[in-house]
């Protein structure tokens, strides 16, 4: 059960903001829910995450990757859950995402291991080391590892966010 109640839907002040999130994301799931408690942080969010998930050029099978992984490693179930559909159709299997879950890498590409290996140091260290980053650079260019970073650092965002205000699972 969420720490705190989720949004009251159809106000007048969130209306529009309701509307622009139903027709990006389909319906208003349970994140949106809680972040229409403050619609200036929901505005930001998804303008954001559209951004990370919907605009930017990174191949949606390094996206949805770096996605679970930031779920496995926070342990966020509702995150995981969520993007599972996602990485199934960027073309991994079911039993990949449930090796990754396991941390048993040994059916992803070395492109897959270096995007995970560099997941890994910043969602746990924070500061990655220079030949964790130099592992990485010879898969992305210049954008594309700006993007690999943002999509990173937003989805462990969403995890944390998540995690602790407790929302369910939709």
């Amino acid at each position: 059960m969420a720490r705190i109640p989720y949004a009251t839907l159809n106000r007048p002040e969130t209306a529009e903001l309701e509307k622009r999130i139903t027709k990006e994301r389909g319906e208003i799931f349970h994140l949106y829910g809680m972040l229409l408690n403050s619609p200036p942080i929901a505005e930001g969010w998804l303008n954001f995450l559209t951004a990370v998930r919907q605009k930017s050029s990174l191949a949606a099978d390094v996206r949805e990757l770096l996605i679970m992984r930031v779920a496995v490693l926070n342990e966020a179930d509702y995150e995981f859950a969520q993007h599972m559909p996602f990485a199934i159709r960027a073309g991994y299997t079911q039993s990949q995402m449930e090796q990754l879950r396991e941390n048993r890498l040994q059916d992803f590409s070395d492109r897959d291991k270096a995007a995970l290996a560099y997941c890994d140091a910043m969602t746990r260290q924070i500061r990655v080391p220079d030949e964790t980053f130099e592992a990485i650079r010879p898969y992305f260019n210049e954008q594309e590892l700006v993007e690999v970073t943002a999509t990173i650092a937003a989805y462990n965002m969403v995890s944390r966010f998540l995690e602790a205000l407790q929302i369910d699972h939709d």
